[in-house]
């Protein structure tokens, strides 16, 4: 009790005490809160100073270099703002000088904003190293580009317009791949060719958006006829352009995202007044996309890619502004054409040359020219790869081609398959059958080395490009026949591989394994595949969706057929995860039934999303479940080892153990020696025949399975593109 009372009696003192000294509190109290008042006053006074300090000394309301102040421990400090735009680069592809004028012309008037700025010429700038880094730089990319003869672009800019318009088509780049890249178009042309008006402007302003990147504003276009210009003159179209360009990158220096106050949707400035007909004066005749899309568009948005993916496809290829027209016109060409003829045969289109809208789309699904009306040539990446010194494609490590000397092709884009890793999306014609106008081989080689000349040239001064190989490459020296559909279906396929080998070129001849007569009848090639896509009848049907009804049977005779061939034989297995790696046991099988001389084990490559297959990325195999399916695969055939390796191309090659000289493998091919043993057989009327071994030759150790460099050429440097999580390039 006494404890409890000696606490009651200290805190009752205690509040006596506050209460006799409450006016000292309080006046304690009011002195803080009157500091506290001062100091927040003071901090807002000199905040304000700073700013309009930083403003002033930039000489521009928009300059992102302005500075602010925090209060830290009762000290003011200094603190960069966020950099809304670092600089500008202004790209120029010039014939006469205008276009490199005005680029001067427009960097000064940047450099009056204090704002960083560069001039670059297209054809000094390797798009392939540089753009991407463009996508978090903060930089504003403008482009000012020229429209020469037939609506090509100028000499500076063609490299980097080809490559832009292969990436904007390959999936293995992807439809983001410039997501966070700001740009603004300028284009220069005459509207008296009126067919070609500003076509390359255009081009790259719709490749620029396949790949995500940003449009800051509306696509400007400068008219060198006078009569028809907007504004009097094509250097008068520029200035306009300018002005509004220096006002838009004024607010985009401030933070600023709506650059209109108009009701803007999908991209489109709907103000009033900006649907003129200024917007279409030079394309009246021009299609629908390109006419709206000359309204005010200052900025894309993910609703535009959602409204192309609902209209044609997650990873269309197709130009947008064909999209609706093509596809009507598809319909109405599908119900006039399709028919059903004997033996489950479907052509729609007997002359492929007779149906434009097939063609094109044909044409950009791959980037590949089209040959009469059957037969198609392609440049591969890999052959561009190599003519940079950055590499071949897995043949050159396994078998020993030169892939800048390598010409892809195929004499029927028709195919007796739709598999569902087709990276065409099934856009070429397919049938049992032969049943198309027949074009002559000799026609055929002749436009295909033509093309594949034309392409090369392209890459003439390109930044990397090796003059040696350049060289080389304008004559080619293998033929890859695995582009697109059957080429064992053409009925002229051995005159076709016969006029190959009279240019010296080598033969690579890709088949899907449903026609075993025709590789009976097959004539000596450097190198004959058979497509092993799965190992059991309900797999393949599952994965390959062959047309024949006895596919299975089919399959099974093409395979023993391979067997009784001379010449070098592969297996080319497509591991798609989750749907054929869990058959060993079976594919043992059949490599004891065609007795290849190399299978080929390789990912499947991912195409993109479409309406014709519902593969994913889960689908694709990493390179390490790929080694452990060959590891595990191989020790199911004895006669077999793991030979080689082409990481980059998720790859491996299993070898037959007589390959296998005095412990050195043969796995390349001499080439020379195979054109002499060919042109023997040839003279000898088909008498004297040769083997695979005749013509073999040592791999080199960096291309063996378990090397340091793991498939990739010393002699070349690797190059890994940038924002790129996941090699899923394939071959």
């Amino acid at each position: 009790l006494d404890v409890s009372m000696d606490t009651w009696n200290f805190f009752y003192t205690c509040l006596v005490s506050l209460w006799l000294h409450r006016f000292y509190i309080y006046s304690a109290v009011a002195f803080g809160i009157s500091i506290w008042i001062v100091i927040q006053f003071t901090t807002t006074k000199t905040k304000k100073k700073v700013t309009e300090h930083g403003e002033k000394y930039n000489g521009n309301p928009a300059s992102s270099e302005g500075i602010e102040d925090k209060l830290v421990n009762g000290y003011a400090t200094l603190q960069a703002k966020e950099v809304y735009v670092a600089g500008v680069k202004i790209f120029y592809g010039s014939q006469t000088g205008t276009a490199k004028r005005f680029a001067k012309g427009l960097a000064e008037a940047v450099i009056s904003l204090n704002l960083p700025v560069e001039v670059i010429s297209m054809g000094d700038y390797d798009p392939d190293d540089c753009l991407s880094e463009e996508t978090t730089s903060r930089n504003i990319c403008v482009f000012l580009v020229a429209t020469y003869t037939d609506g090509q672009p100028t000499e500076s800019a063609a490299w980097f317009c080809k490559w832009l318009e292969e990436a904007a088509n390959d999936f293995r780049f992807g439809k983001t791949y410039l997501k966070g890249l700001r740009y603004a178009v300028f284009g220069l042309g005459n509207s008296v060719y009126v067919d070609h008006y500003n076509t390359v402007g255009r081009n790259i302003d719709r490749w620029l958006w396949m790949l995500s990147a940003s449009r800051i504003m509306t696509r400007a276009e400068g008219d060198c006829n006078v009569a028809q210009s907007k504004h009097g003159s094509i250097e008068a179209d520029f200035e306009a352009w300018r002005a509004k360009f220096l006002s838009r990158l004024q607010a985009l220096c401030r933070g600023e995202r709506k650059p209109c106050s108009g009701k803007c949707k999908k991209g489109k400035c709907k103000s009033p007044g900006k649907q003129s007909k200024e917007s279409s004066d030079h394309e009246h005749g021009a299609s629908e996309y390109e006419n709206t899309e000359a309204e005010e568009l200052f900025e894309t948005s993910s609703e535009e890619e959602a409204d192309a993916e609902e209209a044609g496809g997650t990873n269309s290829v197709i130009d947008v502004e064909d999209l609706g027209d093509i596809m009507s016109h598809m319909k109405k060409a599908k119900s006039g054409l399709d028919s059903r003829v004997g033996g489950g045969m479907y052509h729609p289109f007997p002359r492929l040359s007779r149906n434009p809208i097939r063609t094109r789309i044909l044409a950009a699904q791959g980037g590949y020219k089209l040959i009469g009306s059957h037969s198609g040539v392609k440049l591969c990446r890999w052959t561009k790869s190599m003519l940079r010194g950055r590499g071949g494609c897995y043949k050159h490590t396994f078998y020993g081609i030169e892939s800048h000397r390598c010409m892809e092709a195929t004499p029927s884009l028709a195919c007796a398959n739709k598999c569902v890793f087709c990276w065409r999306h099934h856009t070429n014609p397919v049938g049992t059958e032969w049943r198309w106008k027949m074009d002559q081989p000799e026609m055929i080689l002749q436009e295909a080395i033509e093309n594949h000349q034309n392409m090369i040239k392209q890459f003439k001064g390109v930044s990397g490009v090796k003059a040696d190989r350049f060289e080389e490459a304008m004559t080619a020296k293998h033929c890859a026949l695995s582009l697109v559909g059957e080429p064992i279906m053409y009925p002229e396929i051995n005159r076709f591989v016969k006029l190959l080998h009279q240019h010296s070129i080598s033969s690579f001849l890709v088949t899907n394994a449903q026609f075993p007569d025709e590789i009976r009848n097959l004539e000596p090639v450097t190198q004959l595949y058979v497509s092993v896509d799965a190992s059991t009848k309900e797999s393949l049907k599952r994965i390959d969706r062959p047309l024949f009804k006895d596919f299975w049977q089919r399959f099974l005779d093409s395979l023993k057929a391979l067997s009784e061939k001379q010449q070098r034989t592969v297996y080319r297995l497509t591991l798609v995860k989750a749907w054929n790696v869990d058959e060993l046991k079976a594919y043992a099988d059949l490599i004891s039934l065609g007795k290849p001389d190399f299978i080929e084990v390789k990912g499947v490559t991912y195409c993109g999303e479409s309406s014709a297959s519902n593969l994913t990325m889960a689908n694709v195999p990493w390179h390490e479940e790929v080694v452990h399916f060959v590891q595990e695969l191989a020790d199911l055939i004895p006669d077999y080892e793991i030979a080689c390796e082409h990481e980059h191309s998720n790859c491996l090659l299993i070898a037959h153990k007589k390959f296998k000289i005095n412990g050195e493998w043969c796995t390349w091919i001499n080439y020379d020696r195979f054109q002499e043993l060919v042109q023997e057989h040839e003279r000898s009327g088909g008498s004297k025949t040769f083997t695979a071994a005749d013509y073999a030759a040592r791999t080199p150790l960096w291309a063996l399975f378990g090397s340091r460099e793991r498939g990739f050429d010393p002699l070349d440097v690797r190059y890994q593109r940038k924002n790129k999580a996941r090699d899923i390039s394939g071959c």
